[in-house]
């Protein structure tokens, strides 16, 4: 960050006013339009990252801006202790969209309070000496003590034990394991779709049916956490979808409202009716104001497709990067992709550093891992900008790589 960007976000001296909980951040970015990003310079950056897979319509869209800035003149909140007009709406096209029979929504602020209402679900539904849940080694489901307990990267655990108990971590895409892992106490699994934070690692279509088909011999729970790889970011409206597979429950947040904060749980009747009254409860969750977001977002998501148009926008990044040395393979699906470079492009070199030449150079990605780089570029981005995109990727790794 330089100087004048150090000013203008408030730091002074060798002293913040805020928490040191993300680091430093490199650029104070002032003003979106699109796929792209300008900073307090006036630097324009292509946006590959759209703030972990946020902003699928871009930045500043204008049906987005149009419904929160009527609502915002209009009504911003009243509690849960009253209807709004849009939480009906949203809850049907959400349902619609999971295409998995009846269901009911129960609305969140984020990811991870929509994951800790699905695990609690899960308890309620199953009962006591049923509370157990599997999940899967290097998922991410949140940093909310239960959903961290849930999440399988034992580093994350260590400086937060005792953590929840009842959590089971197996290996990813092992149906043998996964079904070994099975005592009587396991009411529940919850499953990324694609592993965002783990690396972009694709459930194999396989896996789920197998796991799906389990979870019916045994009555387990079976919730799918679509926060990162939902909305249509992987080619289908929602990720289980490319295995033809039902969930219980699904959890969503993300790509959701554009950038604006809701996260939702929804889960078939029956299960849903476990939750009364007192159960569970958020003050902001399903605000006018929010939901005014996601209503807006969901139409425009439905209107251009989104599922076909990350699909097309998956060939077009797949035909430009996997011919390239460095690059030793592509994976994911849609628009959430993991690049694996080669140990002669790193040369020494993280996925992160990696990362920062990009920004240097005016793209925004990030490395999800010491060796792959993440890409999660919105919809509306064009072939002209994933073309430059990639070169600026390609000239970032020549140029530690020299």
């Amino acid at each position: 960050m330089t100087a004048a960007q150090a000013a203008a976000w408030g730091a002074t001296g060798d002293h913040s006013p805020l928490m040191d909980n993300y680091g430093s951040p490199p650029r104070l970015f002032v003003k979106g339009s699109g796929a792209e990003l300008y900073d307090a310079d006036g630097t324009r950056h292509l946006d590959f990252l759209c703030g972990l897979a946020v902003t699928g319509l871009g930045h500043a869209h204008p049906a987005i801006t149009e419904a929160v800035a009527a609502q915002a003149g209009t009504l911003t909140h009243t509690s849960n202790l009253f209807a709004n007009e849009h939480q009906a709406p949203v809850a049907e096209t959400l349902n619609r969209l999971i295409d998995a029979g009846s269901g009911q929504v129960l609305f969140q602020n984020s990811g991870a309070e929509a994951n800790e209402a699905a695990l609690k679900l899960v308890r309620k539904y199953q009962g006591r000496g049923r509370h157990g849940v599997v999940s899967a080694l290097r998922s991410f489901h949140g940093r909310t003590l239960m959903s961290l307990a849930a999440t399988g990267q034992p580093e994350k655990h260590e400086p937060f034990q005792p953590l929840p108990e009842g959590f089971r971590h197996v290996v990813w895409n092992d149906l043998a394991e996964f079904e070994r892992s099975l005592t009587p106490e396991v009411g529940g699994v919850i499953l990324e779709s694609v592993q965002g934070e783990g690396g972009v690692n694709p459930a194999d279509d396989d896996y789920l049916r197998g796991v799906r088909q389990i979870c019916d011999e045994r009555g387990l729970l079976l919730i799918f956490d679509e926060v990162q790889a939902g909305m249509g970011r992987t080619g289908t409206w929602f990720g289980f979808q490319h295995a033809g597979v039902r969930p219980d429950v699904v959890t969503m947040a993300k790509g959701i409202a554009n950038g604006m904060p809701v996260g939702a749980m929804w889960a078939r009747d029956d299960v849903a009716a476990a939750f009364v009254p007192g159960d569970h409860g958020s003050t902001y969750a399903g605000q006018p104001l929010a939901l005014s977001a996601a209503r807006a977002t969901l139409v425009e998501l439905e209107r251009i497709d989104a599922p076909a148009v990350a699909r097309a926008h998956e060939a077009t990044f797949r035909s430009l990067l996997e011919p390239m040395a460095a690059v030793d393979h592509v994976r994911g699906r849609g628009l959430l992709l993991g690049v694996e470079l080669t140990p002669e492009a790193l040369a020494g070199r993280k996925a992160g550093d990696i990362a920062r030449a990009c920004l240097d150079r005016g793209l925004v990605v990030n490395g999800v891992t010491p060796t792959a780089l993440r890409l999660a570029p919105p919809f509306i981005v064009t072939d002209e900008q994933i073309a430059e995109g990639v070169e600026i990727i390609g000239a970032a790794i020549a140029e530690g790589a020299a």
